[in-house]
């Protein structure tokens, strides 16, 4: 029998928890919420750190809690589960209904079937977050410690909201996670991208001629604050409080708004009650630094009204921070993934288990191991989940063997260069792509890169001449593969650093000034002798730190349009090879919209966050 799922009502009950733990860190002195609380909470994730609460912010009554899922052992304490492996289990569990036709195997399935029971949410007529209320007048979104987390940034951002929408035709309920740019006391930015709910029910109220209520909590069980990131299919009924109702073994109580028809997290923080106008002009949002690790540029979004703020009476404000990986928002997608594994291996069968490393920043890569019986499967796999739901944001999708750990990605890109020949192993094409991406061909539509690099059967290598039985069982082993790492590398105008690495890869920096460079950097370097036991040529930008493997990938699979950027080097290069142009774009190349920035932070601030460590009382080893 399962153990039933640890209970966390509210952030602080968990954040109590944390502390007993060692895993929260309360900070006493004045701190700023204008880039301080960013650059401090950075550089805790990046080091595994504990969470922080910063209970003095300059120009709040509130404090602001960071870090609350900032690691994979605290992601999976705010899921209730031990490790978050734990999460498949569950879910398999819960859509594994067999048992057979005879009684008693259908009485083993009633445990199952309470565990759905538990999923609509529960209405209760008081609730914690409505202690405090604000109306008309008296809101004033200033006085909430919103935070301005980059120095680019367009704005202070609310970061962790809970955006609550019903459709005005079906009634259906959603909550999405989109960020929140403050644009006066009363009134925000809704980042509603094409491709998400709330733009869908937005529509329909405008059709319908009428505004669109929105509820936004901040703060909840973290249950549910993971739930509205998760990409939950479009099943009838099954919305974020069903979700969080399920982990949690409990329906989630809710109660309705007070100037809304929506229900809202009775257990939040804060809530903020009010409307979109689909008539009204959209207002100019932005740049935001970005989950890519880039600034996303400033755009048109919808203008939400803020008529209500219900809070409880002493509450906490959490938010989280995106930007350069590893970010809090890694763990967050492992969670995704390892809850939406069962229902992926359900639709695709032979899928082993696949990852969205952070490099990649979820969409821009992902790993994906099989258990192969048949030539081409690895592209049927990945033909598959790119028909899965927000998986067709996918950009480069890799096939392994099953027994490749999909998480290692150093295995992983061995495997890539021993058994995916350039060519013949590598396949493109086109689809949707996030709207955040900023070197796809079209805002929202750009290139994809499926590479097989699991173990070759005959058919695949050109030697299979027969359909005999068995044949299954036959690989076609290529010549080997011989990686070699060169000391004695090339000069090219621009560029700044490379590494060649032992297993198959060139690593370049490159100052780019002129169109057409980084082609005529990957053709002179493929014919020197130094490319003989190269693979894969990757050229990044010239802030990219080429001893860091993460950090080369991370940069050059957010710069290209794999369509676009990605060809085939001469045969002279070890038997031919993969070009990889992850340096930046210039309109005399034909692209045509503004080239961003890397999130960096300010100087200043680093240095002043220095100066004040010890003051502020954080531990040394996390500075």
């Amino acid at each position: 029998m399962s153990r039933p799922a640890r209970q966390f009502p509210d952030i602080q009950s968990f954040m109590r928890v944390l502390e007993e733990r060692g895993e929260l860190l309360r900070v006493r002195e004045p701190v700023s919420r204008d880039l301080e609380i960013t650059e401090i909470s950075d550089r805790l994730v990046k080091k595994g750190g504990p969470a922080v609460l910063f209970e003095n912010v300059v120009g709040s009554d509130y404090p602001v809690v960071m870090g609350l899922m900032g690691t994979r052992e605290r992601m999976a304490l705010a899921v209730g589960v031990n490790d978050l492996d734990e999460l498949a289990q569950k879910i398999r569990a819960l859509i594994d209904l067999g048992g057979g036709g005879s009684r008693f195997g259908l009485l083993s399935n009633l445990p199952k079937l309470r565990d759905a029971m538990n999923l609509p949410p529960r209405r209760v007529k008081t609730a914690p977050v409505q202690e405090v209320v604000w109306r008309g007048d008296e809101v004033d979104l200033s006085k909430i410690p919103v935070l301005k987390c980059w120095p680019e940034d367009g704005g202070p951002f609310v970061t962790f909201p809970l955006v609550i929408t019903k459709d005005p035709e079906t009634g259906e309920r959603n909550m999405g996670m989109y960020r929140m740019q403050v644009m006066s006391k009363n009134t925000t930015g809704m980042h509603w991208q094409r491709h998400k709910t709330g733009t869908r029910h937005l529509e329909k109220a405008r059709q319908r001629g009428q505004r669109l209520e929105v509820a936004v909590a901040i703060g909840g069980d973290p249950a549910l604050i993971y739930a509205a990131t998760a990409p939950i299919p479009p099943v009838p009924g099954l919305n974020e409080f069903a979700v969080a109702g399920y982990l949690r073994g409990q329906r989630y109580p809710v109660v309705k708004g007070l100037t809304v028809d929506l229900e809202v997290p009775a257990n939040a923080e804060f809530v903020l009650e009010g409307y979109v106008d689909p008539q009204e002009d959209w207002v100019v949002e932005g740049p935001f630094g970005d989950h890519t690790g880039f600034y996303t540029l400033a755009d048109l979004y919808p203008l939400f009204h803020v008529t209500c703020v219900t809070m409880r009476q002493n509450p906490v404000y959490p938010a989280t921070i995106v930007g350069r990986p590893p970010m809090e928002d890694a763990y967050l997608i492992e969670a995704s993934e390892r809850l939406f594994l069962p229902a992926a291996q359900l639709i695709v069968p032979e899928i082993v288990d696949y990852h969205m490393p952070p490099a990649g920043v979820a969409h821009n890569l992902v790993v994906v191991s099989i258990k192969k019986d048949f030539p081409g499967q690895a592209y049927k796999v990945a033909n598959g989940l790119l028909g899965l739901g927000q998986m067709m944001f996918a950009k480069v999708i890799v096939v392994v063997d099953a027994d490749v750990k999909v998480n290692d990605m150093d295995a992983v890109w061995r495997e890539v260069a021993a058994k995916a020949v350039p060519g013949r192993d590598t396949l493109t094409g086109r689809g949707p792509i996030d709207v955040l991406d900023h070197s796809s061909r079209g805002w929202g539509y750009g290139g994809k890169l499926i590479i097989d690099a699991t173990t070759k059967r005959p058919e695949e290598t050109g030697s299979g001449v027969s359909s005999r039985e068995g044949q299954a069982e036959d690989f076609a082993p290529d010549a080997p593969f011989v990686p070699f790492a060169s000391a004695d590398l090339p000069t090219f105008d621009g560029v700044v650093a490379q590494r060649q690495t032992d297993d198959g890869y060139w690593f370049v920096a490159l100052n780019k000034t002129r169109p057409g460079q980084a082609r005529e950097l990957a053709q002179a370097f493929a014919v020197h002798p130094a490319a003989r036991g190269v693979r894969h040529l990757l050229i990044a930008d010239q802030d990219t730190d080429v001893n860091d493997a993460g950090d080369v990938w991370w940069t050059v699979l957010n710069n290209i349009d794999p369509e676009r950027d990605v060809w085939h080097l001469p045969a002279e290069a070890g038997g031919g090879g993969l070009a990889w142009d992850g340096a930046r774009k210039l309109p005399e190349e034909g692209f045509v919209r503004e080239w961003p920035q890397k999130i960096v932070m300010d100087e200043a601030v680093r240095r002043r966050v220095d100066a004040l460590w010890h003051v502020w009382g954080l531990p040394e080893q996390w500075r």
